[in-house]
């Protein structure tokens, strides 16, 4: 007797149902089947998963709906932000007598913040602003472009010659190396910290040469110029030895120009040792030894003991609050989605 058939014969009594009974398709009363107990186990289980995933969708569909109402908010808040305070209006206006400060963060580049049009603008409204009693340029850069390093530093000389009242001083935070120690040598005077990277006089150039691994994977160089220099120093043709030694005299030529900016910037303070425009950098307190800084100080040192006013007014140029809100609203969509990928992959997973 089949499982089945003891259930049904404990269900109806002791006597068994007879086959005949069932009917011809084997139903107790005909025709119709006996209804099957369901398999509790897996079937829960597969609505225990729907009832889950729907509850998940449902949360994540709350989060993107508030984290859109977030940005509408954020958008209509930084719009009635720049309607109501225009970019660059009035800095140093409605302060007092104090001390001008301009920075210099990062790589020297016109495509970067500190740019020559950008620091020569905020160098110009520090001198220009009346309250103000002197400008400390504070640096933080590893140097860059000598071309927009010597636009800088030629402006530092025009507005001390037009402001001899107003003394600049630069101040040198983590790193004042190569163009940024460029500018910095037009100041009146430099400080530095005693573990601050100073110098770096040198001229860099570089490149990579591919010739071997084009051989080795057979890629042939078909190169059509007009001018016998017009591929000077192409990195996928052979080296040629009088290109390098004439790009050679032109890293040196400006080396000059560098080392000649250093020495008319620092003058008698500079010490008398070979190893000064060799490249080399050095300490805070190696540089004052070399007289490549005047002293160690911060910042609000200098506004506090030599200029006399410790209020530091920030004169930098920025980007304007409509890039600043371009720029998160970026990272805020890429954290978004990124967030709403991570919950995909735990979904699938």
């Amino acid at each position: 007797m089949s499982e089945w058939d003891s259930d049904k014969q404990s269900e109806w009594g002791d006597k068994p149902v007879e086959p005949e009974a069932r009917g011809a398709r084997g139903g107790l009363f005909g025709s119709r089947k006996p209804s099957m107990p369901p398999e509790t186990g897996r079937d829960w289980r597969l609505i225990e998963k729907l009832v889950m995933s729907l509850q998940a969708e449902q949360r994540r569909s709350r989060r993107w709906g508030i984290f859109f109402k977030l940005l509408t908010f954020g958008y209509l808040f930084a719009l009635l932000f720049m309607i109501r305070a225009p970019f660059g209006e009035g800095v140093g206006a409605t302060v007092g007598s104090h001390t001008a400060l301009v920075e210099v963060n990062g790589p020297i580049a016109a495509d970067e913040l500190a740019s020559a049009d950008n620091l020569v603008g905020a160098l110009r409204a520090a001198f220009e602003a009346e309250s103000s009693k002197a400008v400390v340029l504070r640096i933080n850069s590893p140097g860059g472009s000598p071309v927009q390093s010597g636009y800088v530093y030629d402006e530092i000389k025009r507005l001390r010659e037009e402001y001899p009242d107003k003394k600049i001083y630069a101040v040198i935070s983590d790193i004042g190396a190569s163009g940024a120690y460029y500018i910095a040598a037009a100041a009146d005077e430099i400080y530095a910290n005693r573990a601050s990277l100073v110098g770096s006089i040198g001229v860099v150039a570089g490149g990579f040469g591919f010739t071997e691994a084009m051989e080795k994977i057979g890629v042939d160089r078909r190169l059509y110029t007009a001018g016998d220099n017009k591929a000077f120093l192409d990195p996928f043709s052979p080296e040629q030895e009088e290109e390098v030694a004439f790009w050679q005299s032109v890293l040196e030529n400006t080396h000059k120009q560098f080392i000649e900016a250093v020495r008319q910037g620092r003058g008698d303070r500079l010490a008398d040792d070979p190893r000064l425009f060799s490249g080399l950098v050095w300490s805070g307190e190696q540089a004052v030894e070399l007289g490549l800084v005047d002293g160690l100080g911060s910042s609000s040192w200098v506004a506090r003991q030599l200029v006399g006013e410790e209020e530091l007014v920030d004169y930098s140029r920025s980007r304007s609050p409509f890039q600043e809100f371009v720029d998160q609203l970026g990272v805020a969509v890429g954290e978004g989605v990124a967030t709403r990928l991570m919950e995909s992959r735990l979904e699938l997973r």
